[in-house]
């Protein structure tokens, strides 16, 4: 479990990530795009991924409604894998699932999500795992579709 200084320095940064965040926006151009909506709590997210040549994210854009959690967690997933191979993307999504659906049990992994691991102590709230995994979801969604 996180110290009382470094829980109020995650809240912090959600709260951030939440008032400014990263990649909000969607593109005109779409290269793949996944729309999802969380109806215990009505949250919404529409995201885009787009690649470069090489294989890499050049850019992940999204828009959405919610709560703070949502709304940073979209910002800290699109901060995260700009940049990143998509099957290290997908590892990533893997990994910050299993921490989100370990109530509390695993501490996610900052040398592998980045400023993202602030959400680990949501997964001790499981109604608020899905506010967490809405943008993870879609950008899992607009994966697949990108081929």
């Amino acid at each position: 479990m996180a110290s009382p200084d470094l829980q109020g320095m995650y809240q912090e940064l959600i709260l951030d990530h939440s008032r400014t965040p990263h990649g909000y926006g969607l593109r005109g151009e779409v290269a793949a795009q996944s729309h999802q909506l969380n109806p215990t709590c009505g949250d919404e997210i529409t995201l885009q991924m787009h690649a470069a040549a090489d294989g890499t994210i050049e850019a992940v854009a999204w828009e959405g409604h919610g709560c703070a959690i949502s709304q940073a967690s979209a910002s800290l997933f699109a901060e995260l894998v700009e940049g990143l191979e998509v099957t290290d993307v997908e590892h990533r999504i893997a990994v910050f699932r299993e921490a989100m659906r370990s109530r509390g049990r695993i501490e996610p992994d900052p040398e592998l999500l980045g400023d993202a691991a602030a959400l680990g102590g949501v997964s001790r709230y499981v109604a608020r795992v899905k506010c967490a995994m809405l943008a993870w979801v879609a950008a899992e969604d607009a994966l697949r579709k990108l081929g």
